[in-house]
């Protein structure tokens, strides 16, 4: 199945100041996260963004919030964000189909969201060099779930070359430039 940037939304989980340092090879992690977000703006693609139980966990860090044009990250006490009715709301009224997802931790809310992304009928893409855990085994075994069950696995690159299409884009110097 080809991911177009009709009917695709992305979705940001839980990058947060007290979880982010916790998070096995985070710096690779925050710098491939940026350069996933910067191009899907440059692709005009919708961004949501969700925050876990704010007053515990904090807010989205700085280096991630500051990227995204009108931050309005949306609270969440479940850990799916699709307990989360605004969130339903927004990919409805996004008119999402595809949903592509980063975010932590890759093996709790990540995959969590993608399971019931999918049974809701969306088709959730997991960015898995723009997803975390504390462990690098935690990454591994939410891999295996999201293979179990059916869920599309990808990197930034592929994913903002997959939505650019072509080199004649007009976006194509700019995706180019930050996946370099």
């Amino acid at each position: 199945m080809r991911i177009t940037r009709e009917n695709t939304v992305g979705l940001i989980v839980d990058i947060q100041e007290r979880l982010v340092p916790a998070m096995a090879e985070k710096q690779t992690f925050l710098n491939n996260t940026k350069i996933l977000i910067e191009g899907l703006q440059t692709l005009s693609l919708n961004l949501l963004a969700t925050q876990q139980y704010t007053k515990g966990l904090g807010d989205t860090i700085p280096e991630i919030s500051s990227l995204i044009k009108d931050f309005r990250p949306i609270e969440k006490r479940d850990f799916s964000c699709c307990d989360e009715a605004v969130v339903a709301d927004e990919l409805k009224m996004n008119g999402a189909h595809n949903v592509i997802v980063c975010g932590i931790e890759s093996h709790v809310c990540v995959m969590q969201t993608a399971i019931d992304l999918k049974e809701s009928g969306y088709n959730p893409i997991v960015v898995m060099d723009c997803v975390s855990s504390r462990t690098l085994k935690n990454v591994e075994l939410a891999a295996d779930r999201f293979r179990f069950e059916g869920i599309m696995m990808t990197s930034y690159e592929s994913i903002l070359f997959e939505l650019t299409r072509s080199a004649a884009a007009s976006e194509f110097k700019s995706i180019s430039k930050l996946v370099k």
